[in-house]
């Protein structure tokens, strides 16, 4: 599988040959949904906690007497059916959401995922993108210039519009793409499936560098 790739000015460079094993999947949607679903399991952060009869402020003693008062029997003020009582059946923070995810599962969802991004021509390979100093003017004029000649909505200012991928920790690409809300810079190493759901372009910085730290990480996984 051939793949084009691109300057930073959007002109044609050459090409390079695409793992079949990664990028030529058949799209997987049941595969697609749990591995998403269990990614966000496990990253939910337990925020929301009440506090049950035993936790609440209060003394133990019985309010008043059982029984020749009248009034309703009740033995703790501490009881749910009472003003800054405990509360039944609350949100809890000890609740556990993770689901449990198979490692040959994530990656060949990952794999149905780029696989489906280059057949929708949501993939870009852009060689020598090289930053010597950051500038988010330089990275917005990338954008704007893929958006004129190939990626219509990569530009785009609201979503996640471009997930760039470096084969190593590029810190002046980092801060050149930091204050642009709709673009993120990734190491490969750390790209997982709900990125690349989540923003609409990859762009492969470096392609034969990106693509073998790829393979390398997604055969380690299998075996």
């Amino acid at each position: 599988m051939q793949a084009k790739i691109y300057t930073t000015e959007a002109k044609e460079k050459g090409t390079m040959t695409l793992p079949d094993a990664i990028f030529g999947l058949s799209w997987n949607g049941d595969l697609v949904h749990q591995v998403s679903t269990a990614l966000r399991a496990n990253t939910r952060a337990i925020i929301a906690h009440t506090k049950d009869r035993s936790e609440v402020a209060g003394g133990g003693k019985k309010p008043w007497q059982q029984k020749g008062t009248g009034r309703a029997r009740h033995g703790s003020i501490r009881s749910p059916i009472w003003r800054h009582g405990g509360v039944t059946h609350g949100p809890r923070k000890d609740e556990v959401y993770a689901q449990k995810l198979n490692k040959k599962m994530l990656a060949k969802a990952f794999a149905t995922i780029l696989s489906a991004k280059l057949r929708d021509k949501e993939i870009l390979f852009v060689d020598n993108f090289i930053a010597p100093k950051p500038s988010t003017k330089s990275a917005q004029t990338f954008l704007d210039t893929f958006a004129t000649k190939i990626a219509q909505k990569i530009n785009y200012k609201k979503g996640k519009r471009a997930l760039v991928v470096t084969p190593a920790l590029d810190r002046n690409l980092y801060k050149s793409f930091r204050n642009i809300k709709s673009a993120s810079v990734e190491e490969v190493r750390n790209v997982n499936p709900l990125d690349v759901l989540t923003y609409k372009y990859l762009v492969f910085v470096s392609p034969e560098a990106s693509i073998k730290t790829l393979v390398t990480r997604l055969n380690n996984t299998k075996n």
